[in-house]
């Protein structure tokens, strides 16, 4: 396994070389978390107005630049992130430190008309006071940051509950952060179930990216208190490629999506629906892009990808790879690393967990519809609706499209894989509870409106 959590240990090791241990130290326990969260709520206050708040954000996105390649390095070594992509996400982390930084500036609120006499009435927001985040290891530093910045732009304190997996990433992170704000505003609590628990438990508003069955429990939790949340749990993402697609384009893009980072994205494509005739020449240019990818040592700056992120993960695809016809892929080489390769699946036996599951892995599965219509009512069965692309030269099927398909996002000609951070982020069904994450959408979830009537002296 990857890690190690229990009652007494928070564990990392590499995935491309398992006997690297990363991290190891005490877990703090529930009672650390909810400590963390009465410090924090004290804190609050010392983030102080728009400008302190602004300059901190900024501070931790020149602090992120500056460290850009340790911190890449790390990625690579903790999550198996391919070095290309590691340095991606680190660029994005200070471009999502700065965006917000900005945005501390944003109105607060809104002025009305009354109704009826003198007076004012409006509208003011105010921050919830003790943000929750629980983060995945897949995006070690961009996911806690574009958690944690609007958070903060808003006002409130953080505490950050990480995968165990990404548990150094996370400390480093801290460490940045809580370098530019007040002591005690920002805390990395690591663990596991327990200290989840406890966040979810004391916190004014969490914040949650994982899986399905997890998210579900955080949110029936922290809608039994009454607090808002928040959760992002997941895809099952298809791939609608039309007859008039650019059948190359489509192929590249899809494979990227399928391959990118061993699959270990939320909006990695994991069905590919191909429409009445393009099932053949799609087939074969699929799997020959598939062939093409750059697999290996994730440190090499031209591999695409690298390990899955524990021996578990690596039994999950190994476990779909013989629920139908291999295309391409199939494979799980031996040697120290949890490696596999990129596999497409065809005719996949009835009941097959890739109709269904996310399998979190460079897995997916070919399928064949005879219609856009029936395309898109296979897109839609499955219960996720993260993210689909449609790839087509038609802008009338592109729009039918955009009205019919049951996600929170749909790109048009390009990978499900991708991610615009000052745009909403979420899903729709399974994949998605609450509002949106990301862009100006994230103010509002980290912000309660209170609406004020202001009536001179002697009545309206």
């Amino acid at each position: 396994m990857n890690r190690s959590q229990d009652a007494d240990s928070v564990r990392s090791v590499n995935p491309a070389d398992p006997a690297d241990v990363v991290c190891e130290l005490p877990a703090p326990g529930a009672r650390a978390m909810a400590d963390a969260v009465v410090r924090a709520r004290a804190a609050a206050p010392a983030l102080g107005g728009a400008a302190a708040r602004a300059a901190a954000l900024t501070r931790v996105a020149e602090a992120v630049e500056a460290a850009a390649g340790e911190l890449a390095a790390l990625a690579v070594r903790e999550v198996g992130k391919p070095l290309t992509e590691a340095r991606a996400e680190v660029a994005r982390t200070a471009a999502i430190w700065r965006y917000y930084g900005q945005l501390a500036y944003d109105p607060t609120g809104a002025v009305y008309e009354p109704a009826a006499g003198a007076g004012l009435l409006l509208t003011r927001r105010r921050p919830h006071g003790v943000a929750a985040l629980i983060t995945p290891w897949n995006f070690p530093f961009a996911i806690p940051s574009w958690k944690a910045a609007p958070a903060l732009a808003a006002g409130n304190a953080v505490v950050l509950k990480p995968a165990p997996e990404a548990t150094a990433c996370a400390l480093r992170l801290s460490g940045i952060v809580e370098a530019a704000l007040p002591e005690g505003v920002f805390t990395v609590v690591p663990g596991g179930a327990a200290e989840g628990e406890a966040a979810v438990a004391t916190a004014d508003a969490v914040s949650f990216t994982g899986s399905t069955a997890t998210g579900g429990a955080v949110v029936r939790a922290a809608t039994a208190r009454g607090v808002p949340v928040q959760a992002e749990m997941g895809g099952l993402n298809a791939a609608l490629v039309l007859p008039d697609a650019d059948l190359k384009q489509a192929a590249g893009h899809i494979a990227a999506a399928i391959a990118g980072y061993a699959g270990q994205k939320c909006t990695a494509t994991s069905r590919v629906i191909a429409v009445g005739g393009v099932l053949g020449p799609l087939r074969e240019a699929l799997a020959q892009a598939l062939r093409a990818v750059p697999c290996g040592d994730p440190a090499d700056a031209a591999t695409v990808c690298g390990p899955v992120i524990s021996e578990r993960a690596r039994a999950r695809a190994a476990a779909a790879h013989r629920s139908g016809t291999v295309l391409a892929g199939g494979s799980a080489p031996d040697g120290p690393g949890w490696f596999t390769a990129p596999t497409l699946i065809e005719d996949p036996d009835e009941g097959s967990a890739l109709l269904r599951e996310e399998v979190f892995g460079p897995v997916a599965v070919l399928l064949g519809a005879a219609s856009l219509e029936e395309a898109v009512r296979m897109s839609n069965e499955v219960p996720h609706g993260l993210v689909t692309s449609l790839h087509t030269a038609d802008l009338d099927t592109a729009l039918h499209g955009l009205d019919r398909l049951d996600t929170g996002m749909i790109r048009v000609n390009a990978p499900t894989t991708g991610v615009d951070f000052h745009l909403p982020f979420g899903g729709a069904k399974a994949s998605g509870h609450g509002p949106r994450e990301q862009g100006r959408a994230a103010l509002d979830f980290y912000t309660a409106t209170r609406t004020c009537t202001l009536a001179p002296a002697g009545g309206m």
